[in-house]
């Protein structure tokens, strides 16, 4: 069996945004040999995740608001005393929020390979989710199987 790891860079923007990611892993495993197996994608990131769904304008925009009333930028939470946290960066922003979507969601997916191709119903897509933007960030992506 063998094994291919790739990474996929995404640059997001301001705040909650979903990218679909499912074009960029196809052509990672195009550029592999193999046919048939399974690949494993990970967002490598504590303030993101990963999920497979329908990519669809409103459906997205449910998504996020659905994301900010689970967790709104507003209310108080303990990781944003940032003053209290030893060796913190000047740059660091109150994310608590960020986190605590990112931690309902997932950080990976196992999607099957079949015929060199993600085996992924009529309407799912690989999605990624930027909480906490803008960033650049990247994805992992290992592919194992047979040619």
């Amino acid at each position: 069996m063998a094994i291919f790891n790739k990474i996929i860079e995404i640059k997001t923007n301001t705040g909650i945004n979903i990218h679909n990611i499912t074009p960029q892993i196809q052509d990672l495993i195009t550029s592999t040999p193999i046919k048939n197996g399974q690949t494993l994608i990970f967002s490598r990131h504590t303030t993101t995740a990963l999920a497979i769904n329908e990519y669809e304008e409103r459906l997205l925009k449910d998504i996020q608001v659905y994301l900010r009333k689970l967790a709104p930028e507003s209310d108080r939470y303990l990781h944003n005393d940032l003053h209290l946290r030893p060796n913190i960066p000047p740059d660091e922003p109150m994310n608590a929020h960020s986190h605590l979507m990112a931690i309902t969601m997932s950080s990976s997916e196992v999607i099957p390979i079949v015929d060199g191709k993600l085996a992924l119903g009529t309407y799912q897509s690989v999605l990624f989710f930027e909480l906490d933007g803008p960033r650049n960030r990247t994805v992992f992506c290992q592919f194992s199987g047979e040619g």
